[in-house]
């Protein structure tokens, strides 16, 4: 129910058993929580090259839509001709991959013709086009804009303790990102421990 404003008298006998009743609960609930963060800095060299490594891998379609927003974003005022070939190569880069997705099963797509050669070719070609419509500046000051940025995610982003077990894998369900211990782990952890 509303209370629109109004303050609500508590009654004097309960509130003192409310608040310490309250309070263990509110104890019992922050035990029972985990954290997950999934942002951690790496303990040694070899392991920031690997998480490096593995989120290129992983979100590297998502750092491309980042450089190609900025480059967007700097193309804007100034280069119109370079915007529409900006455009014009994401449009081909588009039917190239759904091209791919459309034909799952194609020896010379997925087999001959290697997609991340194909890929690499689309972004020499736009940075060539960038370059001969004199807008090179905008791609070397987004590139070294964008690129310490994307280091630093790449090195510092944990992937490893976002999944709750294989089935829950299997399954593509992910962990939130506070997870509650059941009481059923609780206690086989603290008979094992026993």
């Amino acid at each position: 129910m509303a209370s629109y404003g109004t303050i609500h008298r508590p009654h004097l006998t309960s509130a003192s058993l409310t608040s310490q009743t309250d309070d263990e609960s509110k104890r019992k609930n922050r035990n029972n929580f985990k954290l997950i963060c999934p942002f951690n800095i790496p303990s040694s060299p070899e392991t920031a090259a690997v998480r490096i490594i593995r989120n290129l891998g992983s979100f590297g379609l998502y750092y491309t839509l980042f450089v190609w927003v900025i480059l967007f974003i700097t193309l804007i005022p100034k280069r119109k001709v370079s915007l529409i070939f900006l455009v014009a190569m994401t449009v081909v880069t588009s039917l190239y991959l759904l091209l791919l997705r459309l034909l799952p099963n194609s020896v010379v797509l997925h087999r001959i013709i290697d997609k991340r050669l194909v890929l690499a070719l689309l972004a020499i070609v736009t940075a060539v086009e960038l370059i001969l419509t004199r807008a090179a500046i905008h791609l070397f000051v987004t590139l070294a804009a964008a690129t310490p940025v994307i280091l630093v995610h790449a090195v510092v982003r944990v992937r490893d303790d976002l999944f709750v077990d294989e089935e829950a894998c299997a399954a593509g369900e992910l962990v939130p990102l506070v997870y509650k211990k059941k009481s059923s782990d609780a206690e086989s952890s603290a008979s094992a421990s026993v």
